[in-house]
């Protein structure tokens, strides 16, 4: 089907989330006019930093409230786009008939509409690496699109830490087949990893787990991930950026999937030393790595470094299909600290003799 037009009318759901504003954003700043679909337009919390974006007062971005679990809540806003970026995040991975019908109500839409020829849809770097097997990482090392998780492994659930895995890839299958069954537009999938940046909106510092945990740094507070892993990072406006590309893209075809990530891996110990290296004036007080979980996990952390270790992550599909360069992961930290302080008034524990600008 048709990339969208340039200058033409782009839906945005999630746009007061992390991603999603930059989306918005972006595509404001190529010129698009931009619906913007949030859970509540009322929620000034969420929603003032768009209606300060200068589009704002001339009407090229609108903002409109839609739920999307209330069937038929996008038949206005997607009449007329050209475009749609699914973004929104479902309140449930763990129950796959509630993602199902969400992408349905989706759907619906964008059929109704009968002017949308391509739905770009956000999925996780989780549908292409998650593993309930963390051996299945051995004997497929290569981390790229057409890699998925073993699904036939019995053990591969929700209630086995899954659920968020299974729902992305359900999404996916929903999209690009509904869209083939139409064939008036096409459904391009976009993978991201652990996305990094500055934020645009006080309450973006909570959602999204990156940017908690750089704030957890900044107070103080060093601990390890979960179930080790490094982090496998994209800036927040690269994210975005290939959004867009897909979008524009004459080289696209329905039931793609791209990953946006830079293949950038920072180990977790050396994220948080980072921000003094980064940003010296500051003279963040750097803590120390605290590991708080079960004895367990922590015996295992060895093995699954070193299984990591052996991963190889490739992002030559969206790079030859988009052509988008992927910032280094130190600007991503240093933009992320700078704008946690400045936007969301973070105060972070500094040494003696350090205090931030009146």
């Amino acid at each position: 089907m048709a990339p969208i037009p340039k200058g033409g009318t782009v839906a945005v759901t999630g746009s007061a989330g992390f991603i999603g504003s930059w989306v918005v954003r972006l595509l404001l700043d190529k010129g698009y006019r931009v619906r913007a679909c949030v859970r509540d337009e009322s929620d000034g919390k969420k929603t003032d930093f768009l209606r300060e974006m200068p589009a704002y007062s001339t009407g090229r971005l609108t903002l409109h409230s839609a739920n999307l679990d209330d069937e038929g809540c996008f038949d206005d806003i997607f009449q007329g786009c050209h475009g749609v970026a699914h973004v929104s995040h479902v309140s449930d991975y763990n129950d796959q008939e509630y993602v199902e019908k969400v992408c349905r109500h989706i759907i619906a839409s964008v059929n109704k509409s009968e002017s949308v020829t391509r739905v770009v849809v956000t999925s996780s770097i989780a549908a292409v690496i998650s593993e309930v097997d963390i051996k299945e990482l051995l004997r497929r090392p290569v981390l790229y699109e057409d890699r998925y998780p073993d699904e036939s492994n019995p053990k591969r659930t929700p209630e086995r830490g899954q659920g968020y895995s299974m729902g992305k890839v359900i999404a996916q299958r929903a999209f690009s087949d509904a869209a083939a069954e139409a064939g008036t537009w096409d459904a391009i999938t976009c993978c991201p990893a652990d996305n990094v940046g500055p934020i645009q909106s006080a309450h973006q510092k909570n959602f999204g787990p990156w940017q908690h945990n750089i704030e957890m740094m900044l107070l103080g507070e060093y601990f390890q991930n979960g179930a080790y892993r490094p982090w496998m990072t994209v800036d927040v406006r690269d994210d975005a950026e290939c959004h867009i590309r897909l979008l524009e893209s004459v080289k696209v075809q329905n039931g793609e999937r791209y990953i946006a990530w830079s293949c950038d891996t920072p180990k977790v110990e050396e994220i948080c030393a980072s921000i003094d290296r980064l940003l010296p004036e500051l003279g963040h007080d750097t803590p120390e790595v605290t590991d708080n979980f079960p004895e367990r996990v922590q015996a295992r952390e060895d093995e699954l470094r070193a299984i990591w270790d052996q991963c190889e992550l490739r992002n030559d599909r969206i790079r030859d299909t988009t052509g988008v360069e992927f910032r280094p992961f130190d600007d991503s930290l240093r933009d992320c600290v700078e704008s946690l302080i400045s936007v969301a008034g973070v105060k972070p524990q500094l040494r003696d003799g350090f205090k931030l600008p009146s």
